[in-house]
């Protein structure tokens, strides 16, 4: 069973730092391109980050380029979010995502998200 559990949210001000985590298990960490996704209040889900299976190539969304960093251990098993310069719209919660691909019908998981409040 894929189990994803993120943590590290929080309630900060505009321009401050948070590290978030995400533990997976259940499936083969180590070679499972990974993503972190968002979802705004009374917004859909908006994706941030992926990172490839080894960690060597990593891509952003441009609303968070220059400002966030994924990163993973695989011998955690763990994804990081490193979130720099956090702005009011960053507000949202959190989510690590899996995604597989089965006979051409794709099956994303995530857990159960971790909340960030970015305010003054």
């Amino acid at each position: 069973e894929v189990q994803l559990v993120e943590s590290g949210g929080g309630v900060v001000q505009p321009g401050e730092s948070l590290t978030l985590s995400c533990v997976a298990s259940g499936f083969i960490f180590n070679d499972s391109r990974m993503n972190w996704v968002r979802r705004a209040p009374g917004k859909g889900l908006e994706w941030l980050s992926s990172i490839d299976p080894t960690g060597g190539a990593t891509e952003y969304a441009a609303s968070v380029k220059g400002r966030f960093t994924i990163s993973r251990d695989n011998s955690k098993n763990t994804l990081y979010l490193q979130l720099n310069s956090l702005k009011t719209e960053d507000t949202a919660t959190y989510y690590c995502q899996y995604s597989i691909e089965i006979y051409g019908k794709r099956s994303d998981f995530r857990g159960q998200g971790t909340q960030v409040t970015v305010s003054s």
